[in-house]
């Protein structure tokens, strides 16, 4: 495979992406759903669509992107207290932009993630999966 020549950290910045791409597809699929065609709030779909997008996103970087060093049990109640957080910040930032000062979901959604995406690899890198330095 062409990509085990590259940087560990390379690779690991890879997976994230594809797996963050893919989580992504799930967290959006189920706002644009709710609220296009169940005619939901966007905030209450957007928080839908990220509790979705945490359980796939648990699982792909679990085995994707980081060399787990915790067990399930561990890393599991980690990523919940990061997720939550992530969920927190969701919350905030798309009440604020779509509730409070009547933006777009969509862009404001967009706006939202790369927040939270960063929040959310910190969290996971350091805290959750306890990835080896390396």
């Amino acid at each position: 495979m062409p990509f085990r020549r590259l940087p560990r950290q390379s690779r690991q910045l890879m997976a994230y992406v594809l797996a963050g791409g893919l989580t992504a597809v799930a967290h959006y699929g189920v706002l644009i759903g709710l609220v296009e065609l169940a005619q939901v709030d966007p905030v209450p779909a957007t928080l839908a669509g990220f509790v979705v997008g945490a359980v796939v996103s648990y699982v792909l970087n679990r085995w994707m992107t980081f060399e787990a060093t915790r067990s399930h049990a561990q890393a599991t109640w980690r990523f919940g207290l990061i997720a939550v957080g992530g969920f927190g910040l969701t919350w905030v930032l798309m009440h604020l932009f779509v509730t409070r000062l009547g933006l777009p979901y969509l862009p404001m959604q967009f706006v939202t993630t790369g927040f939270v995406m960063v929040f959310s690899f910190l969290g996971h890198k350091f805290f959750s999966f306890a990835d080896r330095a390396g």
